[in-house]
């Protein structure tokens, strides 16, 4: 089995669509999902998230409808994107963090279309993933640090975006990403050939101030 790990927010539809095409997958990769809040990876790294720039936000919007339309995943954008994703990775985490567990929270939120950090949202991903008590789970310390840890382990891996699998050290961001991740599976050199060495290492021509 090739162990890899799945960084992501509920908060990125894209993850969602991502999920969407597990089943075609190797049957041999072995998955663990790692919910982390992206908005720390955006605050590590210095960058804006896709929805502050009003012009990045529509396309993406539009491309979500698309891609979920092209892949014939049902997909239903809650009412009001981006939201606080702390109630749903909370949730999940002290469900157990599994993959079913995972996938039942993204039905609420891009299944069903529910707004997941409102009352009935957080209540519907709670029935979910069969939790009596939802504020006593997202309260729990446990839980919150829990959710650190992951945050601060896929910087650690390099991960500045979700969703991104991060397989043999390599780190594949976006479903876009899905056919290269898959390339290096079959192709374990894919990253050795002299270019990809000179491209991965090669020198800043041009650094903007921040």
């Amino acid at each position: 089995m090739t162990k890899a790990k799945w960084y992501f927010d509920f908060i990125s539809p894209f993850a969602y669509l991502q999920l969407g095409r597990f089943s075609q997958l190797p049957t041999d990769l072995e998955i663990t999902p790692i919910p982390v809040l992206f908005g720390a990876l955006l605050q590590h790294w210095g960058q804006l998230g896709p929805a502050e720039i009003p012009p990045k936000r529509r396309f993406v919007y539009r491309f979500f409808q698309w891609n979920a339309d092209q892949l014939g995943i049902p997909f239903t954008m809650p009412p009001r994107h981006p939201y606080n994703p702390l109630p749903s990775l909370r949730l999940c985490v002290a469900a157990g963090g599994k993959i079913d567990h995972v996938r039942a929270v993204f039905d609420v939120i891009y299944g069903k279309g529910l707004q997941p950090d409102a009352p009935e949202g957080v209540q519907a991903i709670a029935d979910a993933l069969g939790i009596s008590d939802p504020e006593a789970a997202m309260s729990d310390v446990l839980v919150k640090n829990t959710l650190r840890t992951n945050t601060k382990s896929a910087i650690a891996d390099g991960v500045f975006g979700v969703p991104t699998f991060c397989v043999g050290g390599e780190i594949f961001w976006g479903g876009d990403a899905t056919e290269m991740m898959l390339n290096y599976l079959d192709s374990p050199s894919l990253f050795e050939t002299d270019e990809m060495k000179r491209i991965s290492d090669m020198p800043m021509g041009l650094t903007r101030a921040k």
